[in-house]
């Protein structure tokens, strides 16, 4: 770090890296069913041949997750089909869009992510080291603790048919993981295996094909954001401590996570504090997955894995200092591109929008993961029917990791 402050030149080569992996990181959020693992291994089986120095790779890589971290939100509001960090968004999202309240919805995502950032640095230090003291406990009762977290979210459905359709869905779910998570098909690009198909299938085909018969994206209306600073500063703070858990545990996603948030968040947070505070651990988890392969030397999210495989050296504060860069860029391109991405999907004849998307998902299924990619795309669709129509929510479908851990497989 010293020798970057003192060398301008060095520092201009790192920050030309951190703009580099931003730009990526925009490019895959705003692409739907472009899974952040699937485009952090793209990363690493490309970067081997960039030529820069290991670290710099590295920064630029912990950029563009972040980066994609703010704007995977934008097609999950205005398409909805997110990523497997933003499932649960995806409807409170879409329902902000569809009620004309689209702006401030992307606004509210993009304040959850920076605060994430602006939180979980300071804070990494001190949670990583109490979670790394638990941590040996946690890992030998991950699978008690799982199914607590299972029975919790099936609980805390409202009714007796929301809570037979988060079960039904959760076991639908696993089975389908547990089938297909280790498979290693044939496929034009090696990035990441079945979870492109898996969760482009859960997660955004149904919306897409419910939404070829509605009536499209309405005018949006003001941007101003009708939720409490207090509440979405409570709720995005307490989103990047849950940061830390989605870092640390496999299998608990920040749509799991957002849920447990809520509880312990005071007031009436509804859809906005659903999109703050899975943006808030969404982002905070790929600051605090830094910290998990410092700590236990094992990789959580797919960037680490590719940070990794470049034998990047887990130099702190120039890491640190491009992640805090990163949350800034990602603050301003998320509202700017986000609001001209709403603005172009409601100029478009909806339903052709869908059918265009759903082609894109089979495309980069197929991509993936070859023609078995495919087939793993349509029966995940047919499963992500089964929330929707039960009415339960669809982070059930979680179970889709969370199954073959509490099994073992």
């Amino acid at each position: 770090m010293v020798e970057l402050v003192g060398d301008p030149g060095l520092a201009l080569h790192l920050l030309a890296w951190i703009l580099a992996g931003s730009a990526l990181g925009t490019l895959s959020g705003l692409v739907p069913g472009l899974h952040a693992n699937n485009f952090a291994l793209l990363l690493a089986g490309i970067a081997p041949a960039v030529p820069g120095p290991p670290l710099f790779v590295g920064a630029g890589m912990l950029a563009a997750g972040v980066v994609h971290t703010f704007l995977n939100a934008v097609p999950a509001m205005a398409l909805g089909v997110p990523d497997a960090e933003m499932a649960v968004t995806a409807l409170p999202g879409h329902r902000m869009v569809l009620a004309g309240r689209g702006y401030e919805a992307i606004r509210l995502s993009a304040l959850g992510s920076l605060l994430a950032v602006l939180v979980a640095i300071p804070l990494a230090v001190p949670i990583t080291w109490g979670v790394t003291a638990a941590y040996p406990t946690i890992r030998s009762n991950l699978s008690v603790l799982l199914a607590a977290i299972v029975v919790a979210l099936i609980a805390s459905e409202r009714t007796w048919r929301g809570r037979a359709g988060g079960a039904l869905s959760f076991t639908l779910a696993a089975l389908l993981g547990a089938a297909t998570l280790d498979l290693s098909p044939d496929a034009p690009l090696e990035a990441g295996g079945t979870l492109a198909p898996l969760f482009a299938g859960l997660f955004g085909a149904p919306v897409l094909i419910d939404a070829i018969r509605g009536s499209g994206i309405p005018p949006q209306e003001s941007a101003t954001i009708a939720m409490p600073r207090w509440l979405v500063g409570a709720t995005a703070v307490a989103g990047a401590v849950a940061g830390a858990v989605v870092g640390y545990l496999p299998g608990i996603s920040a749509a799991i996570a957002a849920v447990a948030v809520l509880v312990f968040v005071p007031g009436d947070a509804g859809d906005r504090g659903y999109i703050v505070a899975t943006s808030g651990v969404d982002t905070a988890n790929t600051i605090f997955a830094l910290f998990a392969l410092l700590a236990i030397g094992q990789p959580r999210t797919g960037v680490m894995v590719a940070f990794e495989n470049v034998g990047a050296p887990l130099e702190l504060p120039v890491l640190l200092s491009g992640v805090l860069i990163a949350g800034v860029i990602g603050f301003v391109v998320v509202i700017t591109a986000g609001d001209a991405y709403l603005e172009l999907v409601g100029q478009t004849e909806y339903w052709k929008i869908s059918a265009a998307v759903l082609g894109l998902l089979v495309v980069l299924s197929y991509l993936f993961t070859g023609l078995l990619g495919i087939l793993v795309f349509v029966v995940a669709a047919a499963i992500g029917m089964v929330p929707v129509r039960l009415r339960a929510r669809r982070v059930h479908l979680m179970g889709v990791l969370i199954g073959p851990l509490m099994l073992g497989v």
